[in-house]
């Protein structure tokens, strides 16, 4: 069979898992704080007799666009959004840290501050626990004060600093739906140069228009590859036909 087909099925199953890649992007177009998963190719030129001009497509594996996506104010005090760069160290599903920028955070029944996902963000001490209070304010540098429960307002307690991180998103992996890991599995330092913005939160990166295009380029380009399957097919037939008239 002519080999042609081998280098169109590569390319049809690149053009399959790239569709998939942009259909998750597009389910999370409303997600907190989702970076888009980009996904790149290179070429695998195949040696052998003949000549040089069959190249397999080869995926490289998934990457995410870090850029920060729109802030949008809610006024709400337990949402944060970073300001810029920079990443909000929590608790991963596995007990190990992470990061995220999705900061729409809540107070469990037992005084732990966790995101909307359940995950327990963290502190200079590990996971944030708050007291019971009448008033939380968290401030442009992570530190989170309340106004304990019962007392007047001029009565401030400082409780603890969200451990705020900037590693290179270069070093980053994507372990879940907006949670993020050190390559290496090593911790961040915080990093007091990064900065949040308290009562609002950060959308989704993802370029609506420029994904439903890339949609369509995809899916063209793989109806490409199943005709140069198709063609492959037709040759091996006609290739075969010939033979026995030959016989």
């Amino acid at each position: 069979m002519d080999r042609l087909i081998y280098v169109a099925m590569t390319g049809a199953r690149e053009n399959l898992r790239a569709q998939a890649s942009v259909t998750h992007n597009i389910a999370n177009l409303s997600t907190t704080g989702y970076k888009a998963v980009q996904r790149s190719l290179q070429s695998a030129p195949i040696e052998g007799p003949g000549f040089a001009t069959r190249i397999n497509a080869l995926g490289k594996g998934e990457t995410f666009d870090a850029r920060p996506g729109t802030l949008i104010q809610t006024g709400r005090g337990l949402d944060i959004a970073v300001r810029g760069e920079g990443w909000l160290a929590v608790q991963g599903p596995d007990g190990n840290e992470a990061y995220t920028r999705a900061g729409e955070m809540r107070v469990n029944p037992q005084g732990m501050l966790e995101t909307a996902a359940g995950l327990m963000v963290l502190g200079n001490g590990g996971p944030v626990s708050l007291p019971p209070y009448d008033k939380l304010e968290i401030a442009g540098d992570g530190q989170i004060s309340v106004v304990p429960k019962g007392q007047n307002a001029s009565t401030i307690a400082q409780v603890d600093r969200l451990k705020l991180v900037n590693p290179d998103p270069a070093q980053m992996v994507q372990v879940g739906p907006g949670i993020y890991r050190l390559n290496d599995e090593s911790q961040a330092s915080a990093d007091p140069s990064v900065t949040i913005a308290s009562g609002a939160l950060e959308a989704s990166n993802v370029n609506a228009a420029q994904a439903l295009v890339e949609m369509i380029e995809l899916a063209r380009s793989y109806e490409m590859q199943v005709k140069a399957m198709s063609t492959a097919e037709e040759t091996d037939q006609s290739a075969a036909r010939l033979m026995r008239l030959g016989g």
